[in-house]
C-alpha cells in the first residue's frame, strides 16, 4: 500500500513538473499560472527548481478561445434563405445545396472561415473578397452517413460582418438504408 502512495506522490511530483516547465516555456506567449504543490510533493521538489510564478489549477477550464476578430472594414451579408432542409435522404447519401449571399455593405466581404456542425456537413466558400453588391454562393455538402431521423446541423461563416460569425442551418430527415 505505502508502494502504491509513493508511486501516486511521483506521478503527482512529475504533473506538476511538466506543468512547470511548459508554462515556463509557453509564458511569453500567454501567462500561465502554477498553484503551489501540496506541502508533501513541495518536500520532494528538489531546491533548484525555480519557484513558479504564476499559478495553475488543473481542475479550471481553460479560458474560452477568444471570438474570431473581423478582418478589415466591417461590413455586410445578406443570405436569400439561412435555412435549408433536404427533405428525406438515405443513409450515405451525398446532398448538396448553395447558400446564396450579397455582399449589401459598402466594403468589400472577406470570408475568413466556414465550418460544419460536424465532419458530415463541409461547407466551401469563396476565398476571394466579395465587392459591394455583388453576389456569391457557400456550397454545403451533408453526407449523413450511418445518421437516422431528424437531423439538425450547422455551418458557421466568419467574415469581416457585424455580428462576425452568421450561422446556417441545415436539416434532413435521414432514412435507413436498404
Amino acid at each position: 500500500m505505502k508502494e502504491n502512495i509513493k508511486i501516486a506522490l511521483l506521478a503527482v511530483i512529475a504533473v506538476a513538473a511538466i506543468f512547470m516547465a511548459v508554462g515556463q516555456r509557453s509564458q511569453e506567449a500567454a501567462p500561465t499560472t502554477f498553484a503551489p504543490l501540496p506541502a508533501k510533493a513541495a518536500a520532494a521538489v528538489p531546491a533548484t527548481t525555480p519557484a513558479p510564478q504564476n499559478t495553475f489549477d488543473p481542475l479550471t477550464p481553460p479560458a474560452a478561445a477568444a471570438a474570431p476578430e473581423a478582418t478589415g472594414p466591417a461590413t455586410t451579408i445578406g443570405f436569400e434563405k439561412a435555412t435549408h432542409d433536404f427533405g428525406k435522404v438515405m443513409q450515405d447519401s451525398d446532398n448538396k445545396y448553395a447558400f446564396k449571399f450579397t455582399n449589401t455593405g459598402k466594403e468589400p466581404l472577406v470570408i475568413t472561415n466556414a465550418v460544419g456542425s460536424c465532419g458530415c456537413t463541409v461547407p466551401d466558400y469563396p476565398k476571394h473578397p466579395i465587392k459591394p453588391g455583388e453576389s456569391d454562393v457557400i456550397r454545403v455538402e451533408y453526407k449523413p452517413g450511418k445518421q437516422e431521423g431528424q437531423q439538425n446541423k450547422t455551418v458557421t461563416i466568419t467574415a469581416n460582418t457585424e455580428p462576425v460569425q452568421t450561422v446556417l442551418q441545415i436539416t434532413a430527415n435521414v432514412q435507413k438504408g436498404m
